[in-house]
């Protein structure tokens, strides 16, 4: 990290199901023109609503740019606040993906924990995000919903060490429009960003390529 710079990786998935117009990517392009602020070199991906091309793309992720943090962003049809979750599971992953498939053996990563946790205090960011004056509900969950969302974030944390986070939106003026959420996004990944900062110089930030 020369001069105290952070690279910041965000992604966001494409279309799926009914969800022709996926939140999350709206959202993820809205912080894009936020931006992190000048410390901050942010990278944001839209990610296809697949395993195997999960499977490949995150590493090629964390090993192209030595992030300090990567987010992925998802869409839940049953949310109705903006959501942190805590951890990502390793198993269950029975539900088929845009290109009708599923893992074989269910499981994200061979003989890798059943769940890892975020280093990242989500019930602290919630807090501070919710009392920041921002009109949008953040709130903490510990189930990602066992598809690509669960998937991916498992995928980062394994390779990362626990050092990722995933945020699951609303979908579009449910009740938030793109540009809120966007808004909320910043507000997130930028309390995320300072409590790691606080925490350097531990090993969180020694991360497993």
């Amino acid at each position: 990290m020369d001069n105290g710079r952070k690279t910041v990786v965000v992604t966001g998935f494409g279309p799926f199901g009914h969800h022709t117009v996926n939140a999350s990517w709206v959202a993820v392009k809205e912080l894009e023109q936020l931006g992190l602020g000048p410390d901050v070199d942010l990278h944001v991906h839209e990610v296809p609503v697949e395993y195997q091309t999960v499977q490949s793309l995150v590493p090629s992720l964390w090993e192209q740019y030595h992030p300090q943090l990567v987010v992925h962003v998802g869409v839940s049809g049953a949310a109705t606040a903006i959501t942190l979750e805590k951890c990502g599971r390793n198993r269950g992953y029975k539900r088929l993906d845009n290109s009708s498939f599923c893992p074989g053996t269910h499981c994200c990563v061979e003989g890798g924990a059943d769940c890892i946790d975020s280093v990242i205090d989500m019930e602290t960011v919630c807090k501070r995000v919710n009392t920041s004056g921002l009109d949008v509900s953040v709130t903490v969950s510990k189930d990602a919903g066992r598809y690509l969302c669960d998937y991916i974030y498992y995928l980062s944390l394994h390779l990362s060490s626990g050092c990722s986070a995933f945020v699951h939106v609303p979908p579009l003026e449910q009740p938030y429009s793109g540009e809120e959420l966007g808004h909320a996004l910043r507000a997130i990944l930028l309390e995320m960003l300072e409590q790691l900062g606080q925490d350097r110089g531990t090993n969180h930030y020694e991360h497993r390529h």
